[in-house]
C-alpha cells in the first residue's frame, strides 16, 4: 500500500466531511465548489501556510512536526485514533522495521491459551495483526463459529464479516459490525503499510465484496474498544452481549476479546446453555 496515498486520501476525506459552520467560518452555499472546507480555509485554523498544508495533502509528510500535526489534528477535529492515523502516516517508522514487524509470525504463549480455557463460561478470543483470529477457547468456537475448521487465511475477522456465508445471519446489525471491522483495520494498515499478507486482504476483499470497497474507500479509523453487540445463534437465539478489548502487555499487536451477558438476563442463559452443550455439538449444527 502507498504511505502517501494513503496520507492524501485521509487528509481529503476528513476536510471533506467539515462544512464552514462546523468551524465557525461563513458558509457562501452555492458558490462553493468543494465539499467540505477549502484547502486554505483547513491551512488558517491550523494556522499554517497553505502550500505547506498542499504540500501534506499531497503526501509529503516529511520532516512534518508533531506541533503541526496536532494543529491540524485540532483543525480537521480527529478523534484520539484518527490523531493517532494521522501520526503513523505522516511519521511512519523506518520501512525496514515496518516490514520486519508485519512479517514477525505471531507466538501466543501457552499461558495465554491457558488463559482463554479457564475461561469456560465467557467465549474469548486472541486477534493479532490485521485481525487474524490466533487463538479461541470453546465458546467462543461455540458462539462465533469452528474456527478450527476454516483455512488459516479465513481465520480472520474482517474476511469472516465480509465473505463467511452466515455473517449476515450472525450479526444481528451487520451494517455497524461491518463498519467497526473496517475502521479497526484502517487503523493497523496505517502502522503496516508495507505488510504483504494485508495488501492480499484487503484485495480479495474489495474484489469480491462491494460494501467492503465501499467502507474501505472512506477512510474511517477507530480503534478496537469495547461496546455491545446483538448475536442471532442458530441454537440459543439472540443473545445481547458486551465486549471488552485488552492488549496483551508484552505484545501490543495482541487483543483478547471477550464476551459477557448481564447476570440474570436471557442472554446470560443463553451462554449458560452453549456451554452446557459443548463447542463440537453447536458447530456441528452449522
Amino acid at each position: 500500500m502507498d504511505q502517501r496515498a494513503e496520507l492524501s486520501e485521509f487528509l481529503r476525506s476528513r476536510r471533506a466531511r467539515l462544512k464552514p459552520e462546523d468551524v465557525g467560518l461563513p458558509d457562501f452555499g452555492r458558490h462553493r465548489r468543494v465539499p467540505g472546507l477549502r484547502r486554505e480555509e483547513l491551512a488558517q485554523l491550523a494556522g499554517v501556510s497553505v502550500a505547506y498544508y498542499t504540500r501534506l495533502e499531497q503526501g509529503n509528510g516529511r520532516n512534518v512536526s508533531a506541533e503541526v500535526l496536532d494543529a491540524i489534528a485540532r483543525a480537521l477535529r480527529l478523534t484520539e485514533a484518527e490523531r493517532a492515523h494521522l501520526t503513523h502516516l505522516a511519521r511512519p517508522m523506518h520501512k525496514k522495521k515496518r516490514r520486519a514487524a508485519a512479517t514477525r509470525a505471531h507466538a501466543v504463549r501457552p499461558q495465554l491459551q491457558h488463559l482463554l480455557d479457564a475461561m469456560e463460561g465467557v467465549p474469548a478470543y486472541l486477534l493479532g495483526r490485521r485481525l487474524d483470529i490466533v487463538a479461541w477457547n470453546r465458546m467462543a468456537r461455540a458462539l462465533l463459529g469452528d474456527f478450527a475448521a476454516l483455512e488459516p487465511d479465513e481465520r480472520n475477522m474482517a474476511w469472516q464479516v465480509f465473505l463467511a456465508p452466515g455473517a449476515r445471519d450472525l450479526y444481528a446489525d451487520w451494517d455497524a459490525k461491518a463498519t467497526e471491522v473496517v475502521s479497526v483495520l484502517r487503523m493497523y494498515a496505517g502502522c503496516s503499510a508495507d505488510d504483504p499478507r494485508l495488501s492480499a486482504l484487503v484485495g480479495e476483499l474489495s474484489v469480491k465484496s462491494p460494501e467492503f470497497r465501499t467502507l474501505w474507500a472512506a477512510h474511517t479509523v477507530q480503534d478496537k474498544g469495547h461496546g455491545t453487540k446483538r448475536l442471532r445463534h442458530p441454537l440459543v437465539g439472540e443473545l445481547t452481549l458486551t465486549y471488552e478489548t485488552l492488549r496483551v502487555p508484552d505484545d501490543h499487536d495482541l487483543a483478547l476479546v471477550t464476551y459477557t451477558a448481564e447476570p440474570g438476563s436471557p442472554s446470560a442463559d443463553a451462554l449458560r446453555l452453549l456451554a452446557n452443550w459443548g463447542a463440537d455439538e453447536v458447530a456441528g449444527t452449522r
